[in-house]
This record gives C-alpha cells, sequence and structure tokens, in this order.
C-alpha cells in the first residue's frame, strides 16, 4: 500500500484477504487514511480492493506480534511513530482490533499488529 500510495496510484489489490486485514483496513477507514475498500471473494484466499487518498506515508506490519501491556504503550509509540501528535499503532486486544488510543482509554494491553502514519 505504502508502495503504490508513493506512486500516486488510485487503488490497490491486496491479497489474500483475511478477518484481520480487514479489521485493520477499517481502522485505516475510520481514521480517513483509505478509502472504500471492497472485499472480491474469488472461493480461494479473497482479494482487497482499496481506495486510496493519498494520505498514508507509512504504514508496517510488526512481525512477531508482539504483547504490549498498558504500560508498555508509550514506549511503542515512541518506537514506531513519528511524533505524538499523529499516527497509529494497531492492537489486537480482548475487546477487539484497536488503536492505540482507544486501548488507553479502555485501560488495555494486546498484542501488536502493526502501525501507520
Amino acid at each position: 500500500m505504502t508502495n503504490a500510495e508513493k506512486r500516486g496510484k488510485r487503488q490497490v489489490l491486496i491479497r489474500p484477504s483475511s478477518k484481520v486485514i480487514v479489521k485493520f483496513l477499517q481502522t485505516m477507514q475510520q481514521h480517513g487514511y483509505i478509502g472504500e475498500f471492497e472485499i472480491v471473494d474469488d472461493h480461494r484466499a479473497g482479494k482487497i480492493v482499496v481506495q486510496l487518498t493519498g494520505r498514508i506515508n507509512k504504514c508496517g506490519v510488526i512481525s512477531p506480534r508482539f504483547d504490549c501491556s498498558f504500560g508498555d504503550l508509550e514506549k511503542w509509540v515512541v518506537n514506531l511513530l513519528p511524533s505524538r501528535q499523529f499516527g497509529h499503532i494497531v492492537l489486537s486486544t480482548t475487546y477487539g482490533i484497536m488503536t492505540h488510543e482507544e486501548a488507553r482509554r479502555k485501560k488495555t494491553g494486546g498484542k501488536i499488529l502493526g502501525f501507520f502514519y
């Protein structure tokens, strides 16, 4: 997605599709980083067509999915994001997949999936 964004493309194809990828894209969409996305079912792993808006500077996945307690959130924000004003870290918590700000409000930790800014 970052490469397509840098090239100025209007849409990008992501494959294979999964529930985690869809939730990640939904959080990006809620914060206005991407436009609409469409899930194409090809009776295999599936594909996702994402409309780009030109707002993504970088998005990435953290592998392995490190554990992150409520107290460690600040350390990860400093390591992954360029500044405190913008950017989001996506966590998989017991309350579902959410950004680090929502996790901070709910006072919960989880596993780090990725980030975008």
